[in-house]
């Protein structure tokens, strides 16, 4: 059949697959690495005349034989070779994306379709990606990369999606093709640099998940394994293409979990979610990862401890946009957790908020007495208050002396004002105490400057003989210069 289109070698190479059917290599054709079923084509059946020409029992016979038209690949590096043969396959493409849509749930996709579909999509997706030589993610600078091939490979994709959905596709006969390995080469798609083509595989992974209840175990599985692999070799790889995509598709996953919760997914979101939040590059998919983890606390509320203390676990230190965004997840947990639940993390989460509060940055403290304005909030530690309060009076008081920032200065004067209107007692309690441990430290203070004034004083009367240290007082050092 390739015969009918213009070529610049001179004889193709046939060879037979498996099933007896010919198969036409052609020279002037570029085969992906990745392209690892061969193309056929039915007898007697012409690929390139339209489907409307043909007889409805004919009509699945040309579907195999345009998808096996459609197994040759091109080179699109350069878009002027081969400009007319792209052509024909991308027309044929469409009339097969049109013929799928418009299937009647009447007839079925025989085995012989389902195969030669899941060839196709092979031969066109399936392929190994250039290393990535910059860390993706970590700068906006970065542009992603676009697919040369895409006009074609959308389609693909759009045709695949199709295919799945269709009612005409029977899931049980369709499960030996589309079949782990299939499913795997679609998950190392993900590493793709085209947004466009993460966003396809997102749609078409879900579906897969939604239509192969058989599947669901293994999808969740490799799923976890991408995860594990991007946490503990994050370094190494960069970035994180496509993990904002697969969480996505988790988040969705872990709102149709059944309650109580089986171990296996308490296990995931301890040792998979959780660390996920330690990558530098966290901020590409961190909207996607605290859905997630709401999704899992939603379900089950005594799990909203079990992530607070994660977070305290891996909280940035000199990172205060990564800071802020943990401080927003903060929020969201303690805004539907239990008494009980906040009780058994409270002292050592308003320890953390007490730093962030004194932070020099002022994004971050003011992020954290954003958490004030939290009617929930502040209910949770109104009820806590004889614990809380003594945490975060010194750092309050020392905002309110010294914070260079006017907005932070003013929220820190409401928050006091809030908690000496909700115990005034407790509030000059803490207030007296402060006072005098300002007043030890200002002591300490004084006896160390005593005590170092009478050594330098002791140095300075004893004579300088041979290689002895000498001790520069201050006042030396600035007569010197």
């Amino acid at each position: 059949f390739l015969s009918k289109l213009p070529r610049k070698s001179s004889k193709p190479d046939s060879t037979s697959d498996p099933s007896g059917s010919s198969v036409v290599r052609s020279n002037s054709v570029k085969r992906m690495s990745s392209a690892v079923f061969p193309s056929s084509v039915v007898a007697g059946i012409e690929p390139l005349v339209p489907f409307k020409d043909v007889p409805t029992s004919e009509k699945l016979n040309l579907f195999v034989s345009k998808l096996s038209l459609c197994c040759v690949t091109f080179d699109f590096s350069d878009q002027t070779k081969n400009s007319i043969e792209k052509d024909v396959k991308r027309q044929t493409l469409l009339e097969l994306l049109d013929f799928v849509s418009s299937s009647s749930s009447s007839v079925r996709f025989t085995e012989p379709a389902i195969l030669a579909m899941c060839k196709m999509s092979a031969v066109n997706l399936f392929r190994v990606f250039p290393p990535s030589y910059r860390e993706r993610n970590d700068s906006d600078d970065n542009d992603p990369t676009f697919e040369p091939a895409w006009p074609h490979l959308q389609i693909v994709y759009d045709l695949l999606l199709k295919f799945i959905t269709s009612p005409c596709l029977d899931a049980k006969v369709a499960k030996k093709y589309l079949d782990h390995g299939f499913i795997l080469r679609l998950l190392e798609l993900f590493d793709s640099e085209d947004p466009r083509e993460r966003e396809c595989l997102k749609t078409i992974l879900h579906r897969v998940y939604g239509k192969f209840m058989v599947h669901r175990p293994f999808i969740r599985k490799a799923m976890s394994n991408i995860f594990y692999s991007f946490v503990f070799e994050a370094e190494k790889r960069g970035g994180g293409g496509g993990i904002a995509e697969l969480l996505e598709i988790f988040g969705s996953i872990v709102s149709g979990f059944a309650l109580p919760l089986k171990e296996e997914h308490k296990i995931f979101l301890w040792r998979v979610l959780i660390p996920l939040h330690k990558a530098k590059s966290v901020g590409g998919y961190f909207h996607q990862l605290s859905y997630c983890v709401t999704q899992f606390i939603d379900k089950e509320p005594k799990l909203g401890s079990v992530v607070i203390k994660g977070l305290l676990k891996f909280w940035p230190v000199t990172n205060s946009q990564k800071e802020v965004m943990f401080l927003g997840e903060v929020e969201e947990i303690v805004e539907v957790m239990s008494l009980v639940e906040f009780q058994k993390v409270m002292v050592p989460l308003f320890l953390r908020i007490a730093c962030c509060v004194n932070s020099c940055h002022f994004q971050v403290s003011e992020r954290a007495l954003f958490l004030w304005n939290n009617d929930q909030i502040v209910n949770l530690i109104a009820q806590n208050r004889q614990a809380i309060l003594p945490i975060m009076f010194t750092a309050l008081e020392k905002n309110a002396e010294s914070h260079w920032n006017q907005s932070v200065l003013n929220l820190t004067l409401n928050v006091r004002k809030m908690f000496c209107e909700m115990d005034e007692a407790l509030f000059m309690s803490c207030h007296a105490r402060f006072q005098e441990d300002e007043a030890e430290q200002c002591s300490a203070e004084e006896k160390r400057k005593e005590t170092w004034a009478r050594l330098e004083k002791v140095a300075s009367m004893k004579p300088v003989t041979g290689k002895t240290a000498v001790l520069v007082t201050p006042l030396a050092t600035s007569i010197a210069c």
